[in-house]
């Protein structure tokens, strides 16, 4: 896949806040607790979506209630356990404009994602609409020497556009996640960087899931939809989930 500019159509005083939250956003990692948020993240309108206690809020993709086994909470995060195949889970209520932020690491040879703007239909996974924040243990599964230039491994929007640059820490270490979208753009950060961005409902962006395993009627649309974190049957933890809306 060539390499690709993808432009930005967002209001200039959109981006000055942007650009500031993103310089502030590793310091702000430094002064929060896990699970908990800082006075700057409560000043700018950020909640919590996991308390690093209870399961509250979160649900089985197209259920009604949290998985009975396979996700825990462990140690003050999320945790999938390997073999349990218990099913993506999901944040019980949907966003559009929003600023994600989530830490993850993963297992040795581990494979897992983090979806948004997922629509549940029934008899459908979420990834059939759904974009996915990979993650990846990229040294140990072989899924990040497949795709094209990079588009599977860690923090790329799957199988579509790469991570560049690729900074993601070593199997065992929390990475920072970042997902932002704003009227149809949408941004990957990882670990204070960022990585990828890309526009929603364009030409060239019908172009780019054409060309992936995806199908174009169905797959990333701006709309409403859940965040969403997935059981690809490995073990994967998840803390420090906290969400702004635009």
């Amino acid at each position: 896949m060539k390499a690709r500019h993808y432009s930005l159509f967002i209001a200039p005083i959109f981006l000055l806040a942007l650009a500031i939250s993103c310089q502030q956003a590793e310091r702000v990692a430094e002064e929060a607790a896990p699970n908990t948020l800082s006075q700057q993240e409560q000043e700018e309108g950020f909640v919590l979506l996991f308390d690093g206690e209870t399961t509250t809020g979160w649900r089985s993709y197209n259920g009604d209630s949290f998985p009975e086994q396979g996700w825990v909470v462990e140690d003050g995060a999320l945790r999938f356990i390997s073999g349990a195949r218990a099913g993506d889970i999901v944040y019980d209520q949907t966003f559009l404009d929003f600023h994600l932020k989530i830490d993850w690491k993963i297992s040795e040879k581990g494979n897992s994602g983090i979806f948004y703007l997922g629509q549940e239909i029934p008899g459908r996974p979420i990834w059939h609409t759904a974009p996915e924040f990979q993650v990846l243990d990229n040294d140990g599964h072989p899924d990040a020497s497949q795709g094209v230039d990079g588009n599977r491994k860690a923090a790329s929007l799957y199988d579509i556009i790469p991570a560049n640059p690729q900074n993601t820490r070593p199997v065992g270490e929390w990475n920072q996640a970042e997902i932002i979208v704003y009227n149809g753009t949408v941004f990957h950060r990882q670990n204070g960087e960022d990585v990828l961005q890309y526009q929603l409902g364009t030409p060239e962006w019908e172009e780019m899931v054409e060309n992936s395993k995806f199908d174009v009627t169905l797959f990333g649309k701006y709309a409403e939809g859940v965040i969403g974190l997935q059981d690809h049957n490995d073990d994967v933890w998840f803390r420090n989930i906290k969400i702004r809306e635009y």
